[in-house]
């Protein structure tokens, strides 16, 4: 396919004809408009799903950070029976899931959704990322904090054998989660998807076979 260049630069700046520039010679926008998906992300959650059998029918899914729905979308149209998804913006409906505008460190929010998924979540997704500074220390420190907020979410909301997906950079969990996930989880790995762009850091981790009632180091039970 020929490049795409844009007719006129007047009055964006160097990064938003970058920008533009990208987005109109990528096939997988060009294919999530055909298709219908909310966004370009809904391919990596696709090509994750496609790899590691993620989503399977009747299922409950939890997707964080789900704005603009794109993932939402998925896990609805692969069969899951109950979906709720939850982001700091608002989001416009999705047939088949509930949406909501808040924030995941609310410590009233588990029990809220809970109840809105009909019991405990068999997925929980996240493909939260934070509004980048350009300093890469400050950057790396918020991904972290997300990534780990969505797993305390997760490791307390998670049917046993459930599963966690979350978005995380560089080079891939850090030492601390990655000894939680391991903890928590039969299997973790990392992929990259081939629908993220080649240029970009992200990376995701998959959990899978959560352990419900193994004791946390240090003694203790989960809830």
């Amino acid at each position: 396919m020929p490049s795409v260049r844009l007719r006129t630069a007047a009055g964006r700046s160097a990064a938003s004809q970058r920008w533009l520039t990208r987005q109109l010679n990528d096939p997988y926008v060009a294919a999530a408009q055909a298709q219908g998906w909310r966004s370009r992300a809904a391919f990596k959650l696709i090509e994750l799903d496609d790899r590691f059998h993620l989503l399977r029918p009747n299922q409950r899914v939890l997707d964080l950070g789900a704005a603009p729905g794109g993932w939402t979308q998925v896990a609805v149209r692969r069969g899951a029976a109950s979906v709720v998804g939850i982001d700091l913006l608002a989001i416009e409906p999705i047939a088949g899931a509930t949406l909501l505008q808040g924030d995941i460190a609310d410590p009233a929010l588990p029990a809220s959704l809970l109840a809105l998924l009909g019991g405990r979540p068999d997925l929980v997704l996240s493909d939260m990322a934070p509004n980048t500074t350009g300093h890469a220390a400050t950057d790396h420190l918020r991904i972290v904090a997300l990534a780990e907020l969505a797993l305390a979410l997760a490791s307390d909301m998670l049917a046993p054998g459930g599963a966690f997906v979350a978005k995380v950079f560089q080079g891939g969990t850090e030492g601390a989660m990655l000894a939680r996930l391991k903890h928590d989880f039969a299997a973790v790995r990392h992929a990259k998807p081939p629908a993220s762009r080649k240029e970009s850091s992200e990376l995701y981790v998959v959990a899978t076979g959560f352990r419900a009632s193994v004791p946390r180091p240090g003694g203790g039970e989960r809830g």
